[in-house]
């Protein structure tokens, strides 16, 4: 196979893929982002010597894709030589190492292949269902996703797929609030560190990067998955650690980051302002750097800052005051003198701007004398600034004080923070990767448990472009021991049948939910998937050309332990010939032993004397409705030889001439009746069911104009709402148990959701009342059985990306309708403020 090298220059790393498919490269070189590629001489020799490069000579898939993008030859040995051409292109000194982050394992299964990628969406494809696009909630985006995507293409060994599934079920059942999980892209991140360039709202981010994992080891129920989340860590970044050093250094880089950096809540260094002076000017002087250190590092500086500003403010009123109160004085006509002090943002300075307001005689006057000080303005390379700024020697003098004084020391603790965390690198690549693992599966989890998917053992599946959560389900059980040969007619299911089961088999073997009501998946060694080719003009290939190479790609790589599955084989030629190739292919997966299933319409190779041993006959199911026939989407045993190729031309449009001769066409070649031969198999291990649905919407009545509360007086709010929820849900509960509206006494158990943390994915598709802590001290309760999507829009509104909840799950959403009615209308009795009372009174909100 091939062998493909990838280098990071900007975290020193380099990884080593060998044995790769052409078609598996091609899938690399088209979703991994670089800035160059280079091509090793050995690619210009095939099989023959001769001078044409690509497995199969000029014209190969391989060399259609790097063809019209620039590249360079190389040769020697492909990891130092590439390695070489990093240090030369990006100035590297050569004592610099590249860490090798391969990981080698010999039973991980074979990245996926173009065509699978393509077809079943992993690779955005029109026409396509988007797979990833189902996978995780609509607001989860950017890094996540991308790791979601990486894991498909590249299926990780059975041990890191195990533990994948392991984490998920732990988080679907994880009861508590969840952190927000920070992402930062490594990158990134190495490279801001490196060049001293990060600045406060970066080092937040760190900040809540190491406390969000400090946070998951607290807490019982994150600490058991943030353990198992190790391993794929390791995976994602080539480094291994520890669970005890990830703990210790996180703190460590928490609390030199608290001890350097300015948190919210710090008010002791405000903008300076004086009379004389506009505000404007010390907002952007100061707003750039004050509240980003801790005023005790740079205490001096700060001093300085102050006594600077304040020379600039006597200078400014000794020397232009008076010229601005003469001016002010003078009773003129219209087009009389002018004068101002004014802020050159573009200069960053304070000047007086000002016409005509030189006297025609001189006679000692109040502010004549500051007049003859002022001279025109200029700017940092000395030019004239315009014939209305002036300045004089003593302003200047203050404000290059002024500024000398103003950044200089909080620039040089910023740098001198990167400095040291450039020492814990690893630990922040690590600990942000993890967090970036966690939110992509804590995401995956709640739209999985929204969409009502299970976790696979393979039984039941659907089409995973469908939401089984709002029903309307077809459903289907598959179970396959070997290879089916699949018939049916047009719109009978057949292709969507293939990719429900290959995307079932993808996200089962990387650990993650399936769309399925059961399922037992084996740990694929490949899951290979070809679906209805097209003709390539740009490369002189026809579609039957295209078919054949993708077909040899799954053929030549095809093992027991692969998954092949085949959609309408042999559409692209011509009939005879076309169904004997079928038959030969049908034959060799065969002899291989693989699971998989062969879509066809050619329903003469069930006439071929075929050496097969274990394919069954398998077809999509038709019945008779109303005199016609059509398809039921079921799959049965048997063979299916109608086509419904008539009825499916006429729904489509094509004119009733036509159709009425093709019939007559049909009959004149003596056409068999169509008939559903049996072929009854006994089955094991692979199920599946169909289904589809919609989605909905969430509103909410905040308002954006917000006063915001004092500090620490919303923890008293929290605790004074959670014992009032508290006492009036458990008195309705146990009322309505004593009437038996419910079967068992359910206890209150109020759960915080603080500023940055989000809900568990176990409150997805559970019903559950809510209390909304907005910044004006009102409420805003609610209810759901969806909290997770609830909390992501009410934090969608102007003001509000910071509210915190409280949440109580509840039996039932009848029940949790008439408790949402009781709090609206008994919270304020108790003298709390709430913004949708009306609620109360409303049909739609039960009874008062």
């Amino acid at each position: 196979g091939y062998c493909m090298v990838s280098v990071l220059e900007t975290m020193k790393t380099f990884s080593s893929e060998d044995g790769l498919t052409e078609e598996a490269i091609v899938t690399k070189l088209r979703t991994c982002r670089y800035h160059h590629l280079y091509l090793h001489t050995s690619l210009r020799q095939n099989s023959s010597g001769t001078s044409r490069w690509g497995e199969f000579g000029e014209g190969g898939l391989l060399w259609g894709e790097c063809n019209g993008k620039p590249f360079e030859w190389f040769n020697g040995d492909p990891v130092e030589e590439l390695l070489c051409k990093v240090r030369e292109i990006y100035g590297v000194v050569q004592e610099t190492t590249f860490r090798n982050v391969t990981i080698y394992s010999e039973r991980r299964p074979q990245p996926l292949y173009l065509g699978t990628a393509t077809q079943i969406g992993v690779i955005p494809t029109e026409g396509i269902p988007n797979l990833l696009k189902v996978l995780l909630p609509a607001n989860c985006v950017g890094l996540p996703i991308l790791y979601i995507r990486d894991l498909l293409l590249n299926p990780p060994t059975y041990e890191i797929a195990s533990a994948i599934q392991e984490v998920c079920r732990l988080m679907s059942n994880v009861t508590c609030s969840i952190p927000e999980f920070t992402c930062i892209s490594a990158p990134k991140l190495v490279k801001l560190l490196e060049s001293k360039e990060a600045n406060h709202v970066e080092f937040c981010r760190i900040k809540n990067v190491v406390d969000e994992i400090l946070q998951m080891d607290k807490i019982t129920e994150l600490s058991t998955i943030l353990h198992i989340l190790l391993e794929p860590t390791w995976v994602a970044t080539g480094l291994k650690v520890e669970y005890d050093r990830l703990v210790n250094e996180c703190s460590l880089v928490s609390q030199r980051i608290g001890e350097i950096i300015s948190l919210s809540g710090e008010s002791d260094q405000e903008i300076n302002s004086f009379e004389f002076i506009p505000r404007e000017f010390f907002e952007d002087m100061e707003s750039s750097w004050k509240g980003r250190v801790k005023r005790i590092h740079a205490e001096e500086a700060f001093a300085e800052v102050e006594r600077a500003a304040k020379a600039l403010s006597v200078a400014v009123m000794e020397d232009f005051f008076p010229v601005v109160s003469r001016v002010k004085s003078v009773v003129s006509p219209l087009g009389g003198p002018k004068g101002e002090i004014c802020y050159a943002r573009e200069h960053e300075a304070v000047w007086f701007k000002g016409k005509r307001f030189m006297p025609a005689v001189w006679a000692n006057t109040l502010g004549e004398e500051q007049i003859k000080q002022l001279r025109p303005a200029t700017d940092s390379k000395g030019r004239k600034v315009g014939e209305e700024w002036f300045t004089t020697m003593k302003v200047d003098d203050a404000l290059n004080r002024y500024h000398e004084a103003a950044k200089n020391k909080v620039l040089e603790l910023l740098r001198g923070l990167s400095g040291e965390l450039q020492t814990k690198i690893n630990i922040l690549i690590y600990s942000s990767m993890l967090l970036v693992i966690a939110k992509a599966l804590f995401g995956h989890v709640s739209e999985g448990r929204r969409r009502e998917w299970v976790f696979p053992k393979l039984n039941e599946l659907s089409p995973y472009w469908f939401d089984a959560a709002q029903g309307n389900a077809i459903l289907n059980t598959v179970k396959m021991h070997s290879l089916f040969l699949l018939t049916g007619p047009n719109g009978g299911g057949k292709s969507s049948l293939l990719r429900s089961i290959c995307a079932a088999a993808l996200l089962g073997i990387c650990g993650l939910m399936v769309p399925a009501e059961s399922a037992v998946i084996p740990h694929f060694g490949s899951v290979m998937l070809h679906m209805k080719a097209y003709d390539s003009p740009a490369d002189g290939k026809s579609s039957f050309q295209i078919e054949m190479s993708e077909m040899r790609s799954i053929i030549t790589r095809a093992t027991p332990r692969s998954l092949v599955l085949v959609d309408e084989i042999c559409r692209g030629t011509e009939t005879a010939k076309g169904t004997c190739i079928a038959g030969s292919i049908v034959e060799m997966l065969d002899c291989t032993g693989c699971l998989g299933i062969v879509s066809t319409h050619l329903h003469s190779i069930f006439d071929l004397p075929l050496a097969t041993k274990n394919t069954v006959h398998k077809a999509m199911g038709t019945e008779v409705a109303d005199g016609r026939i059509r398809p039921t989407w079921k799959l049965m045993d048997g063979v299916c030889r109608e086509s419904l190729a008539f009825e499916t031309a006429q729904n489509e449009g094509i004119p009733e001439k036509i159709i009425q001769r093709a019939e007559e066409l049909y009959l004149s070649m003596n056409a068999t009746d169509v008939h559903i031969a049996p072929n009854s198999t006994k089955a094991e291990h692979f199920n599946a069911k169909f289904y589809a649905t919609g989605l909905g919407e969430i509103s909410d009545s905040s308002r954006t104009s917000l006063d915001f509360l004092p500090p620490g007086s919303l923890e008293l709010l929290q605790k004074e709402v959670e014992s009032a929820v508290t006492i009036i849900c458990q008195k309705k509960l146990i009322e309505l148990y004593k009437k038996k509206s419910i079967s068992e006494l359910a206890e209150v158990m109020c759960v915080v959701v603080g500023a940055r943390e989000q809900p568990p994915p176990s409150t997805v598709g559970t019903s559950s009342i809510y209390v909304l802590f907005r910044p004006d001290k009102k409420l805003y309760v609610g209810q759901t059985d969806d909290l997770v999507g609830r909390v992501h829009a009410h934090r969608s509104k102007d003001g509000m990306q910071n509210a915190q909840f409280l949440y109580v799950v509840v039996p039932g959403k009848s029940i949790a309708s008439q408790l949402e009615t009781l709090l609206i209308n008994q919270l304020p009795l108790r003298g709390f403020r709430l913004v949708n009372k009306a609620d109360g009174k409303h049909r739609n909100f039960g009874t008062s």
